[in-house]
């Protein structure tokens, strides 16, 4: 019986906590003022406001972003990738918690699968990382990844400057693993780090073959008990699989270590190669270059975000899409000239 009433009103509060949200006047700039003082509530609220579809979410967003961009660019952020079932989160806890006892203060931001039909999300990064949840240096802040292709959350670039401005010293961004998300992790992160494991099988690892060429490095997770072996017999042969790929422009030449999140083996060896790759490519300039192609990415990207929202938010552009799909349904015109009808309503409109 006890269960139940803790149950349902744990429920019935985040409901209220919801309500409570939408209901509160957000004064912007008070909440900027929390935030860039290491307030980390404050930091949630205004992450919650750039997840936020509401209209004045959206412009308060963005007044907090504008405010806290002097505050960032001082993290070192970190891209985790894997197939299910590669330790990302049991390794991010160790590896966050070696980082935290370094007196660095780290940012998680876990992206969780939503379902495509009921837009739910488990959100269950937290309940994975129970040591590092509790660690006074750390904020883990689990986001459903909704619509977003590959499972990369909408607004992580955002909350990205946000936890910068907040004072983390080092920004996680792990991805589900489901194949197109990491490309958009990688262009928003200084390192990126694919987990593996041995004996997983050609089809589960052919997932991850488009994403090697990317990494900056690649550890071979799970290399304890019996295992250990056929973690070094994996990491020999990523190591030569690597020598054919080309050499990355600026110079880094990717490593292949083998770990065991669990044992918290490798750990430390994983943030000795980040500060090494951080240092080398800050002293030769590709640090910063990296960060303003990054820059110029993501204005595409918002740029063709806005016109999609507007384009599909426009009233008579909803009102011929319903006559469109009924005359596609009916072979009463093709795709492409249902495209040119709308876009020529929209350009008329503009």
């Amino acid at each position: 019986m006890n269960d139940k009433k803790t149950s349902g009103g744990g429920k019935e509060a985040s409901g209220n906590i919801r309500k409570n949200f939408k209901r509160t006047k957000i004064n912007p700039n008070e909440l900027t003022e929390k935030l860039c003082s290491g307030d980390t509530v404050a930091l949630s609220r205004a992450i919650t406001l750039v997840e936020s579809t509401h209209p004045e979410h959206q412009l308060d967003a963005q007044t907090i972003i504008e405010k806290c961009l002097p505050q960032s660019n001082r993290s070192v952020r970190i891209g985790i990738t894997g197939v299910p079932g590669a330790g990302k989160s049991t390794f991010i806890e160790a590896f966050g918690k070696h980082l935290t006892a370094l007196g660095k203060k780290v940012a998680v931001l876990a992206v969780d699968p939503s379902s495509t039909l009921s837009r739910g999300s488990i959100l269950g990064d937290k309940t994975r990382m129970e040591e590092l949840v509790r660690d006074p240096n750390a904020f883990i802040r689990p986001s459903p990844s909704g619509a977003s292709p590959g499972g990369v959350a909408r607004k992580t670039r955002e909350s990205i400057v946000l936890c910068e401005a907040c004072g983390f010293d080092i920004i996680i961004v792990e991805t589900v693993g489901v194949g197109q998300g990491e490309i958009a992790v990688h262009g928003m992160v200084d390192f990126f780090l694919l987990l593996k494991i041995a004996g997983a099988g050609d089809e589960l690892q052919g997932i991850k073959r488009g994403i090697v060429e990317m990494a900056d490095a690649i550890a071979i997770n799970k290399a304890d008990g019996n295992n250990i072996e056929a973690a070094r017999k994996a990491r020999s042969e990523f190591a030569r699989a690597l020598h054919l790929f080309p050499p990355k422009e600026n110079g880094w030449t990717p490593k292949v270590l083998t770990i065991s999140a669990i044992e918290k083996n490798g750990i430390s060896e994983i943030w000795e190669l980040i500060s090494d790759y951080v240092k080398t490519n800050t002293s030769n300039g590709s640090f910063e270059r990296k960060r303003i192609d990054q820059n110029k990415y993501w204005l595409v990207q918002t740029v063709e975000e806005r016109l999609k929202n507007t384009f599909y938010g426009d009233k008579e552009i909803k009102k011929i899409l319903k006559e469109v799909f009924t005359d596609l349904e009916q072979n009463r015109t093709t795709a492409f000239r249902a495209a040119d009808t709308l876009l020529k309503t929209w350009n008329r409109n503009s």
